[in-house]
């Protein structure tokens, strides 16, 4: 009697598939990129325009002290009152940065004294600005336009407490002795020189506000001197 064969049984092996890498949502793709709030892409070679004095009227900045934020628009307007009922003259330069000013005013400086070639220079959302141009003395030629133009004699922060609107870039000066109040209601009488913002008795009298001078820029004072 023939014997009746039974097929072999073949060995299978089971592929096991790697598990896909989740796609990064474009929420997520947000959350990593830069908090100065520098672009992931650069705005494409046809949006951009060319740097120089132009940029300086964009993104205008405030001289208003409305446009300062929280408790420190308060504290900055009563100290500016008390300079005001002891004569003094204050000329404000700045409070509010936009960020894209900040971005422009920062990179121009830094490429008009050659610390960052032109085209190392990270893109911004909404600004539109092409730093490159036919060569290296064009490019820092038309940043140095935008730093004559901003009035710049020092570097911007791309973060500050000017673009959280908690500083004030003022001058300040007055003629023979101040007599101003502090924030106690005590009166300071202020006889010693300088007559001006730089004064260490003046800086007494702004902190007791809560508007911190930071010595080592002449204009500006801050909420915590920074």
């Amino acid at each position: 009697m023939p014997r009746s064969s039974k097929p072999s049984a073949k060995k299978t092996t089971a592929l096991r598939k790697k598990p896909a890498k989740p796609s990064r949502t474009p929420a997520a793709r947000r959350a990593s990129r830069s908090k100065s709030g520098l672009a992931e892409e650069a705005p494409s070679a046809a949006t951009r325009e060319l740097s120089g004095g132009i940029w300086v009227a964009r993104f205008k900045g405030s001289k208003s002290l409305d446009d300062l934020k929280g408790n420190f628009q308060a504290m900055a307007k009563a100290f500016l009152q008390a300079l005001a009922d002891a004569g003094a003259n204050v000329t404000i330069a700045a409070t509010f940065r936009p960020p894209e000013r900040a971005y422009l005013m920062h990179f121009a400086w830094e490429i008009a004294h050659g610390n960052i070639s032109p085209r190392d220079v990270p893109a911004m959302a909404g600004v539109a600005i092409e730093w490159v141009h036919g060569n290296a003395a064009a490019s820092r030629a038309a940043a140095q336009e935008m730093v004559d133009g901003y009035g710049m004699a020092f570097i911007a922060a791309l973060r500050s407490r000017h673009t959280e609107g908690r500083a004030i870039d003022m001058s300040i000066s007055w003629l023979g002795r101040l007599d101003i109040r502090n924030a106690q209601g005590q009166v300071v009488a202020i006889a010693t020189t300088p007559r001006t913002g730089a004064n260490p008795r003046l800086h007494d009298v702004g902190r007791s506000y809560g508007v911190v001078k930071l010595v080592s820029d002449p204009p500006h004072w801050s909420s915590d001197g920074h």
